[in-house]
């Protein structure tokens, strides 16, 4: 259900639909409008927006509807995850199934998700007020915020599927050789990061309508324009050139990172970890081929809304290598 979150989100935002309910309503925003005049009373807030305005002006209200369902559906299925997590939380909870240390690492990711459906709102307000688009900062904070919250559920479902710290100490814990490659692992994940988070800039300034050319940005591996902007730093954040050049470079530095890893860890005797590689090494020649694809084709909504699901599936490949390779002495809820 969160893939599925991630996704439509990068759709709605694809669609330009994030802007088209104006109020946040937890409760009552439950159901849609359900009459014509309920139609609307929503289509007349939404001409009050900046969008509506600056954009969209002359809208109908059948196309507004078409924009208002994808937000709507991105909405109701943050409040179903929520409402999925809680209830057989409480359920176990209440008949002592949990453990303390399991117990409160649910809540915590409980309390994540209804912290993303508040940077949800936060971001939404930054496109209602006099720029039509939403802030870069809080989109980008929105998307690392659910990989976030995905990560911290994937690394709980693998201690949990997997065998006990008990029974890997009474083995004798981490083979040695592969203690060598276990930080190597994790700088795999933390490009895998980077990626994510100069993926959310690409997408809050829409740099990926510029530059729609591959290996070089317009004929130069390094565009003269990355640092046109002053003071130099803001280039990183709105410069379209800057932007997408940093996002490339994450793909360079995967495509550099990830098969080397793959060649380094193929001798290593863990159960699990030559497949987990394996996956890893191909699903981030999937990825790249889609990020060139959707680069290249100056972003259609399907292929772009596959590159962000393409991205949480390497993004969990990752988290799955870097589990493999534990440290025996963590702790894992029984």
């Amino acid at each position: 259900m969160v893939f599925v979150m991630i996704v439509v989100g990068g759709a709605t935002r694809l669609t330009h639909s994030g802007l088209s309910i104006t109020e946040w309503q937890p409760i009552l925003g439950t159901l849609p409008p359900l009459s014509e005049a309920d139609w609307n009373i929503a289509f007349d807030k939404y001409q009050l927006t900046p969008e509506y305005q600056k954009v969209n002006t002359g809208m109908s209200l059948d196309s507004f509807k078409g924009i208002f369902w994808w937000e709507y559906f991105h909405r109701l299925l943050g409040r179903t995850i929520g409402t999925v997590f809680l209830l057989p939380l409480i359920w176990f909870w209440v008949r002592k199934r949990l453990d303390k240390a399991l117990g409160v690492r649910l809540l915590g990711i409980f309390v994540l998700g209804g912290m993303q459906g508040a940077m949800g709102w936060y971001m939404v307000q930054s496109g209602l007020v006099d720029d039509p688009r939403v802030s870069q900062f809080r989109l980008t904070a929105h998307l690392l915020l659910a990989f976030a919250i995905l990560g911290a559920m994937f690394w709980t479902a693998l201690d949990l599927l997997r065998e006990s710290q008990a029974s890997r100490e009474n083995r004798g814990g981490l083979p040695e050789d592969a203690r060598q490659i276990r930080i190597f692992a994790w700088f795999n994940s933390a490009a895998v990061a980077y990626m994510l988070a100069t993926g959310g800039f690409v997408a809050g300034i829409r740099a990926g309508f510029a530059y729609n050319t591959f290996p070089l940005m317009n004929g130069a591996f390094v565009p003269p324009e990355i640092f046109m902007l002053e003071p130099w730093w803001k280039n990183f954040f709105y410069n379209m050139a800057a932007v997408q050049f940093d996002h490339r470079l994450g793909a360079w530095l995967l495509a550099l990172l990830v098969p080397t890893f793959w060649w380094t860890s193929r001798s290593r005797h863990v159960p699990g970890l030559r497949g987990a590689t394996h996956m890893l090494l191909a699903i981030v020649a999937i990825q790249i081929m889609l990020g060139i694809s959707t680069l290249l084709m100056v972003v259609p909504v399907w292929l772009a809304a596959t590159h962000q699901g393409g991205a949480v599936v390497l993004f969990c490949a990752a988290l799955n290598v870097n589990h493999l390779l534990r440290d025996s002495r963590s702790t894992q809820p029984a």
